[in-house]
């Protein structure tokens, strides 16, 4: 069964860090592109990050640019684990982090609408709290 689990999620203050994990069971994440979507209330899914096959792909990084400059993705291939490192966090960042799956070794081009579609597997999501 193709699972996707984040943690990581929680409160922060502004200026904080916070890193997010994404644990795969079921599949070999490393097949596929793997992105960073998040969602606040009333607001549409935001594409964050993605980050390519390395074994499939040449493992490339991709951002949005609320988050170039602060995020960085990462993969731990040995853990089936991606991860998203978040700098600088504020208020604004407060939102429900999700990670996906597409059943492709590229990301593909994160600035097309509906960037979401594309993504074939979902986890639940993360809370992420900015606030002081």
């Amino acid at each position: 069964q193709v699972q996707l689990v984040e943690s990581g999620g929680g409160l922060v203050q502004p200026g904080g860090s916070l890193k997010l994990s994404c644990a795969a069971s079921g599949f070999t994440l490393d097949y596929y592109a793997i992105a960073w979507f998040r969602q606040a209330p009333g607001k549409e899914r935001e594409g964050l990050s993605c980050i390519s096959s390395s074994s499939k792909s040449d493992g490339s990084t991709l951002y949005s640019d609320s988050a170039k400059g602060r995020f960085t993705v990462s993969r731990d291939n040995a853990k089936n684990t991606v991860y998203l490192q978040m700098n600088s966090l504020e208020p604004e960042d407060t939102a429900v982090y999700y990670c996906a799956a597409r059943r492709w070794p590229h990301c593909g081009n994160m600035n097309v609408s509906g960037y979401y579609r594309a993504m074939d597997y979902w986890g639940k999501g993360t809370l992420v709290t900015v606030s002081s």
